[in-house]
């Protein structure tokens, strides 16, 4: 008999995510399910390096500490956990799982879905034929081919679905998308056909918004006056309907916010082209969505659309890029700016630049994170933070030797931070495709001998291709009125939320208008070349703009805008997470029928 509704619980959106999360969560009400998400692109080269030192290492060891408390009663309530927990070495973290079972007297079945690790198989698949192409700038796989550090592939729904036929209490797994455990609990709970576009799409939609954690419920939220408890914060549930209709809410009497505005700003977070969010199970179109406030803590969403996905998994590859360094001084007013000039420019001459691949200098206090879209006011102390990027180690001994050397050599009033700055191996991020057949899923029950291979049924993906309106594109700078000369003058934030994010070297923001008014406004207003000139001293690409009418809002996505992204970037914010305030102080002068 199919189930009217089934609800599925988050408790970590990241690895360093609240360790109390999951206990909340299980004694906080009724679930069916639980996702824990763990893992980041260069997540996976940290956990092979740890394996390749301690081959019983390589997954999530804060998942055994949070599943300490709780294992007994997740089990007598029948809750299934699915989470990517497992990284490199999803074996060695069921075994620890079930050594932690065994020591409270609790009988458990373990599912794990594996196959995904490629880094001994990369060299042969290209042999074969696979290019490995740089999918976001085309580079060539030869120029990293030697350098790997961990090659991972995306899977999608189908596994995690095979694994909970089973009927497992934790279904631990290595690189599957954060929004396929999800689907996959919905697909079997509901028994969604694999084509079911628009019901997968709604799966998908539901796995978005759960997978970044208490980041939906009130977390990072541009109105975060609003949230009136930061105690304790409520981590989102979704109670999805076999229709594909469904609530997004949280625990009664938790912290955080669940309001159709921090749903929208989650919608938007790390998002590409609104109208095709590319997963293996399912495409998605964003801009179909309504969402409904429902009641407190409660928000519906519902028509949500989706077709067939594109014949290829995406693989998530790491390499070693060299090494880089950061060391900071922190200096005290009066003149503090004038200060830690003074302080860089003597750094700068005594450093062989000619050592270093690139050389960063940042003024927090004054404008690190957002550049030339800041304020003018003075601090009253500046961190100094001098950061560096060379090919080797060696090449930044005389960097990091540098950095303490400052204190005694130049303006008063210097206090120290750590003291000499530690050499970083820089890991870089490396997306390509392969196609789906090139590598099988992998299903083992843990305690039974040898792994059961899944056939991934490959839907039909011929079918018709909707089009959609060709975005906004700002490719170079040009001359724009930044402030128009009639209106009311007020900041973006009085008219907007924002919320920003990263994907490898690109960052998105999400601009959601505060009124129908305020968006036919921004529509004008808030171009794709308006914003380029805004981050013109961060973005170095092309900026593109997507229209989202049904949410009232924008999707921008600006290139070459995180100084290389991830840890190969030197900025205090390589992850763009910052940038979305950087677009809402800006002030602009609106109509007053806008400013309300």
């Amino acid at each position: 008999m199919e189930q009217r509704s089934v609800r599925i619980g988050n408790a970590s959106g990241y690895w360093g995510d609240d360790p109390e999360a999951l206990h909340r969560q299980v004694t906080g009400g009724k679930l069916d399910y639980i996702s824990m998400d763990f893992l980041a692109e260069v997540t996976m080269s940290i956990m092979q390096k740890q394996k390749n030192r301690d081959p019983t290492r390589g997954y999530a060891t804060d998942f055994i500490t949070m599943l300490e408390p709780v294992l007994a009663e997740l089990v007598s309530k029948k809750i299934c956990v699915i989470t990517n927990a497992g990284g490199v070495n999803p074996f060695a973290c069921a075994k620890a799982i079930a050594e932690l079972a065994n020591t409270i007297g609790v009988k458990l079945n373990i599912a794990i879905v594996h196959g995904d690790g490629i880094l001994d198989r990369v060299h042969d698949l290209h042999a074969q034929g696979v290019t490995f192409t740089n999918m976001e700038d085309g580079r060539p796989f030869t120029q990293v081919a030697d350098k790997l550090a961990a090659a991972n592939v995306y899977f999608g729904a189908q596994p995690v679905v095979a694994a909970l036929q089973s009927n497992p209490n934790i279904v631990i797994c290595g690189r599957v998308t954060d929004t396929g455990i999800t689907l996959a609990a919905l697909r079997h709970a509901f028994n969604w056909s694999p084509q079911d576009w628009d019901k997968l799409a709604a799966g998908i939609i539901a796995g978005h918004l759960l997978e970044c954690g208490c980041q939906v419920t009130g977390g990072n939220f541009t109105d975060w006056q609003l949230v009136k408890n930061f105690k304790a914060m409520g981590y989102p549930i979704v109670e999805m309907f076999a229709d594909g209709t469904f609530m997004l809410t949280k625990h009664p009497d938790s912290g955080g916010l669940v309001s159709v505005d921090t749903v929208r700003e989650q919608l938007v977070y790390e998002m590409g082209d609104p109208h095709n969010y590319i997963t293996p199970d399912v495409i998605c179109d964003f801009s179909t969505l309504e969402l409904t406030q429902q009641g407190e803590d409660c928000v519906l969403v519902s028509n949500a659309r989706g077709r067939a996905p594109t014949t290829t998994h995406k693989v998530s590859m790491c390499y070693r890029d060299g090494c880089k360094a950061s060391g900071s001084i922190v200096v005290s007013g009066p003149q503090a700016l004038a200060k830690a000039r003074k302080f860089a420019e003597i750094f700068q001459q005594r450093i062989a630049a000619d050592e270093l691949e690139e050389m960063l200098i940042e003024y927090c206090g004054q404008d690190a994170c957002h550049r030339s879209l800041a304020a003018t006011t003075e601090g009253d102390e500046i961190l100094l933070r001098l950061s560096a990027r060379a090919a080797s180690r060696e090449k930044l001994q005389k960097f990091i030797k540098l950095v303490p050397a400052l204190i005694l050599s130049g303006p008063p009033g210097v206090a120290t931070i750590g003291g000499a700055p530690r050499v970083q191996e820089i890991i870089s991020y490396w997306p390509a495709l392969l196609p789906k057949d090139a590598v099988p899923a992998k299903l083992a029950l843990y305690g039974q001998q040898g792994d059961t291979t899944i056939v991934i049924d490959m839907p039909d993906a011929a079918g018709r291709v909707p089009s959609f309106p060709a975005p906004q594109i700002a490719t170079q700078l040009h001359d724009v009125d930044l402030r128009p000369a009639t209106g009311v003058r007020m900041p973006l934030s009085r008219i907007c939320l924002a919320r920003s994010g990263d994907k490898s070297d690109a960052a998105n923001i999400g601009v959601l208008a505060r009124s129908a008014a305020a968006y036919n406004f921004l529509d004008s207003y808030l171009t794709a070349s308006r914003v380029k000139n805004y981050f013109r001293d961060l973005c170095h690409g092309e900026v593109r703009r997507y229209a989202l009418p049904r949410l009232q809002g924008f999707n921008f996505i600006l290139t070459q805008a995180l100084g290389g992204g991830g840890t190969r970037s030197l900025r205090i914010d390589p992850q763009g997470k910052t940038l979305a305030q950087a677009l809402l102080r800006q002030e602009v002068s609106v109509p007053p029928e806008v400013a309300g």
